[in-house]
């Protein structure tokens, strides 16, 4: 019997549930490999890990063919649920596994609409997920088979028809199962996730004996946790790159942060001030009960020795400043700028992370470049003399501006050898300054003669400190 098919497989005609015989009469020299269930379980747990170390504290498999993540306190980092769908996706596509996922209120919520909603990366509002879920077939309920095929004997196909419904008839027809799977679809009650953890994780866990509420309890522990784990680090000859908090509600819920450093740490006191920084996102709700630290992702990380100031001069070190920054910002939102060795402006430069080694390759130095440089160049009105002369006055963004002085021009020529239309590309660049002082990088598309070489537009590009 067939299990699984491709997306090849399924435009050729062939269904999860058909007879193998049948599926190799329909598709001739059709493919079938063995299902192997074993190894396909532990390729989900390889893939939930991968996910753990990399998106969010809480994640866990959802077998046979999904994953559950709980990505609050750990979705800001990745530029917001939107950008962290789509990087999801992306990172899983770069692999060849193609996904479909949705971000909602409850587990069963995201379930549903992963799997059966129209678009395949769904991002339901907060408090929508009752409305979400209503137009879904019954089958996203995750309900038995027979139930499903009793529900729709009765006419019931979607899940509105069900939620439309009293419940006490249905819990007297079906069982209670039926019930708890729309309130957990609908995010009535509580779903627990129970994380993934390798044996190899770094982790320290807490218990109270009674539950804790308050800012600077949390506070508290949290020192006394990050001294224990960097104790456990420093064992191993280790230093955090990743760390996750987790509190355990009462109520069965879990509130998580997660916090990230551009270089391992091993310092108490610095992990204690990123990891309270974010307590405002702790909802303790009725009480936690119990709290954990853990060293998600860990690297090498050898002793320093100490160095007298009377011998030699030690070194300024950010690492701190920048992993404050970064944990409120997004790490992908602080970055420094690095050459990339291409003539063409744009693509000259790179973004990588703050603390990132020198890549080697250096900035040009035989023509100045601005100091912020336009991701897009931008079009603008110009009254100029072709073909060597820069432009006498520009308008850019509405404003008309006097050029007082000019510089160049500096010939950029197209690289042809990654693009066709680059062939006979041609930019002359200006250094320009206003009647104000204020000075830009500007440049006419083409050489001012040939039409084959540019449209002889005039673009900004940048601007001078």
């Amino acid at each position: 019997m067939v299990l699984a098919a491709d997306a090849a497989a399924q435009a050729a005609g062939l269904r999860v549930g058909m007879p193998a015989t049948k599926a190799q009469a329909l598709v001739q020299g059709l493919v079938i490999q063995d299902a192997d269930p074993a190894a396909d379980a532990e390729a989900l747990e390889r893939l939930a890990l991968w996910m753990l170390q990399r998106f969010a504290p809480i994640v866990a498999a959802d077998p046979p063919d999904g994953i559950i993540i709980d990505s609050t306190g750990a979705d800001h980092l990745h530029g917001g649920e939107a950008a962290l769908l789509a990087t999801l996706v992306d990172k899983l596509a770069g692999v060849g596994l193609r996904a479909r996922a949705a971000i909602a209120d409850s587990w069963g919520a995201a379930h549903a609409l992963a799997r059966f909603s129209a678009q395949p990366g769904y991002i339901s509002e907060r408090g929508k997920a009752a409305a979400d879920v209503r137009r879904l077939p019954i089958i996203a309920l995750r309900l038995a088979p027979d139930l499903v095929d009793g529900l729709r004997v009765l006419g019931f196909d979607r899940v509105g028809d069900l939620l439309a419904q009293p419940r006490a008839p249905l819990a007297l027809r079906f069982g209670p199962e039926l019930g708890r799977r729309l309130d957990q679809a609908t995010g009535r009650i509580a779903e627990p996730i129970e994380p993934i953890r390798p044996e190899a994780l770094i982790e320290i866990r807490r218990a109270f004996a009674e539950p804790i509420g308050a800012a600077e309890t949390i506070a508290r522990y949290i020192g006394k946790l990050a001294a224990q784990l960097c104790d456990a680090l420093e064992q191993k000859g280790l230093g955090a790159r990743r760390l996750d908090l987790i509190c355990h509600r009462v109520d069965n819920q879990a509130q998580a942060v997660r916090v990230g450093t551009g270089l391992p740490l091993r310092d108490a006191k610095r992990m204690t001030r990123m990891l309270s920084d974010k307590i405002e996102t702790i909802d303790p709700g009725f009480g936690i009960e119990i709290m954990t630290l853990t060293a998600t992702v860990a690297e090498p990380l050898a002793p320093k020795q100490a160095v007298s100031s009377l011998v030699e001069e030690p070194e300024p070190d950010v690492s701190g400043l920048i992993d404050l920054l970064a944990n409120r910002v997004g790490e992908k939102n602080l970055y420094r700028m690095a050459p990339v060795p291409s003539d063409v402006p744009e693509r000259s430069v790179r973004h990588i992370p703050a603390l990132a080694p020198e890549t080697g390759a250096e900035w040009p130095g035989h023509w100045p470049r601005p100091s912020r440089l336009l991701a897009h160049p931008e079009p603008i009105d110009t009254v100029a003399l072709l073909p060597d002369h820069p432009p006498a006055s520009f308008t850019w963004r509405g404003v008309r501006r006097r050029v007082k002085r000019a510089d160049g021009p500096e010939r950029v020529f197209g690289e042809w050898w990654k693009r066709d239309p680059e062939l006979d590309a041609v930019r002359d660049y200006f250094r320009v300054e206003d009647d104000a002082g204020e000075r830009y990088w500007v440049f006419r598309a083409g050489d001012g003669e040939d039409p084959l070489t540019g449209s002889q537009r005039w673009f900004l590009h940048g601007i001078f400190g």
